[in-house]
């Protein structure tokens, strides 16, 4: 009997195509042998073959295996081509969202001008490019993870199965969590059951308890409240189609994990290969959402639940809005995406609130700067990311809006918001600086930094007494800096309409220690 490598799914053999039967897991390991186009195309509906670029590559595989049965002539080179082209046609259409499935049959199919071999060829080297493929795309994702949370053991949270069963091998998402593993990175896989089909339960524990990596079963209604307790520290999950824009479909509820996820400032990142993007589509409003059988609700394994007759809504795909996504990586590199910002009819640039998981993903983390023990946060990504700095002048503009005449920045990254912030709403802008940098006469503030003792200085006069004044910084630790801002405010006779740090690093205390005043932070970032 045939017998599949430990770390592939689906393989050709003398004529046929074996796979992985991914309806018997976990509780059987069965190989399926497809010796027929209809067999191949029952196999990817039926889900016994299943994940985006496994039904590509299923796809290419079926196109070699009818070219393998509509061969001609004595010696077997020819083809009826009529016939290949009616059986890919037929193969493209068995599940409408993935995007990998028409992309593998048409890939094979253009080399059928050169006989039955060159298509099968083209195939077999499709398997042989999916490994190679995933594999960069898994040391890509896994590389931004570190960057995201460095020097921490995560707790990840998954969507569906994004395996080796979900590809020729490796995987993609949980790909990626297995190099995560095996950097030591992992402390614990949360796993959503993915309902109705329960991929999760079945599938990705299985391939998780194969390789050793612990992990705990979720309902998927349960990932929400897990995120607000403090569970999660990422979010990673595959994709079927990912438009031009970013938008991306994947297993249904993956839109409501990428909800919770912003809502809480953990990071999501969506891991799947290129031929998963799909450019001609400008974003995910067009993206057809394949509904799948009224049965795999009403009932499980044999047994009726719900009442009979009653109506169904059973959506296999969500598409979630690119604006809520992290990152996107592929093999070839890591993209974030960047989605068109509403009309603009203030005038401001004001556009769509930037996520604080968005705003974590343009972090970089240097440990050890700028003194041992410390960790230093660099902005520098997020000031460079195209329109980035006027969406977070204007998301800090409406929470203030109407409460502040002027804004007072501290030097030297609070210079960069302040700036922005005051040139958007058209209120006058003061800095406060370092000692020995103003000239006249100047009240001084001293505070203490994480590795450090400090002092702000703002000229006397710059402030008109009773003035509402709004404090900017660029990162919040202990709370040091923006409170001496908030002192010198007092000393000129001003009074604090609020304090603003991009960042908050958590576990600290500086919000505790801000307490007195109106604070906003638009992001948490671990310390």
């Amino acid at each position: 009997m045939t017998r599949l490598a430990p770390e592939t799914s689906l393989t050709w053999d003398d004529g046929a195509i074996v796979a992985v039967d991914q309806r018997a897991l976990p509780h059987e390991y069965r190989l399926l042998r497809m010796e027929t186009v209809g067999q191949v195309i029952d196999a990817i509906r039926g889900l016994a073959v299943r994940g985006a670029p496994a039904i590509g590559l299923a796809g290419a595989l079926g196109v070699a295996l009818s070219a393998h049965l509509r061969r001609s002539g004595a010696a077997g080179t020819g083809l009826d081509e009529e016939g290949v082209r009616y059986d890919a046609a037929r193969l493209a259409e068995a599940r409408p969202t993935a995007v990998n499935l028409a992309w593998g049959v048409h890939r094979a199919l253009a080399r059928i001008g050169s006989g039955p071999d060159a298509v099968l060829a083209e195939a077999l080297a499709m398997l042989e490019e999916d490994a190679a493929v995933n594999r960069r795309a898994v040391r890509h994702a896994a590389d931004l993870v570190e960057t995201l949370a460095p020097n921490r053991r995560l707790r990840i949270l998954t969507h569906c199965n994004t395996g080796r069963l979900a590809t020729a091998a490796v995987g993609t998402a949980l790909g990626t969590i297995l190099e995560l593993s095996r950097r030591g990175r992992v402390e614990e896989v949360l796993v959503d059951e993915t309902r109705p089909l329960l991929q999760g339960a079945r599938l990705t524990a299985w391939e998780l308890g194969e390789a050793g990596v612990p992990y705990r079963l979720c309902v998927d209604s349960a990932a929400a409240a897990s995120m607000s307790r403090g569970m999660v520290d990422l979010v990673v999950v595959g994709a079927d189609r990912i438009a031009a824009n970013g938008d991306t479909a994947n297993k249904i509820g993956t839109y409501g994990l990428a909800v919770a996820a912003a809502r809480h400032g953990i990071p999501f990142v969506v891991v799947a290969p290129e031929s998963t993007w799909d450019r001609d589509l400008r974003d995910g409003s067009t993206i057809v959402v394949e509904d799948r059988d009224p049965g795999e609700v009403t009932g499980f394994a044999g047994v009726t639940v719900a009442p009979v007759g009653a109506a169904v809504h059973n959506p296999a795909f969500d598409v979630t809005p690119a604006e809520l996504i992290t990152a996107l990586v592929s093999e070839k590199g890591v993209t974030r995406p960047r989605p068109a910002l509403p009309a603009d009819t203030s005038g401001t640039g004001w556009g769509a609130d930037p996520q604080p998981a968005e705003i974590a993903a343009l972090l970089t983390g240097f440990p050890d700067h700028p003194a041992p023990g410390t960790l230093s946060r660099d902005l520098a990504g997020l000031y460079a990311e195209p329109g980035m700095l006027a969406r977070l002048a204007a998301r800090v503009a409406r929470e203030f809006d109407g409460s502040f005449d002027r804004v007072l920045a501290v030097e030297s990254r609070g210079f960069v918001l302040g700036a922005a912030l005051a040139a958007s709403t058209g209120l006058p802008l003061t800095l406060a600086r370092k000692p020995g940098r103003l000239p006249g006469p100047v009240y001084e503030a001293d505070y203490e930094l994480q590795y450090g003792h400090e002092r702000l200085e703002l000229q006397k006069g710059a402030l008109t007494p009773d003035e509402r004044v709004l404090c900017v910084d660029d990162v919040l630790a202990t709370g040091g800096t923006l409170a001496a801002a908030a002192r010198l405010v007092a000393l000129s006779g001003a009074r604090v309409a609020g304090l603003v740090a991009l960042v908050e690093l958590e576990g600290l205390g500086g919000a505790e220690r801000l307490s007195g005043n109106r604070l906003l932070t638009l992001c948490e970032v671990p310390a």
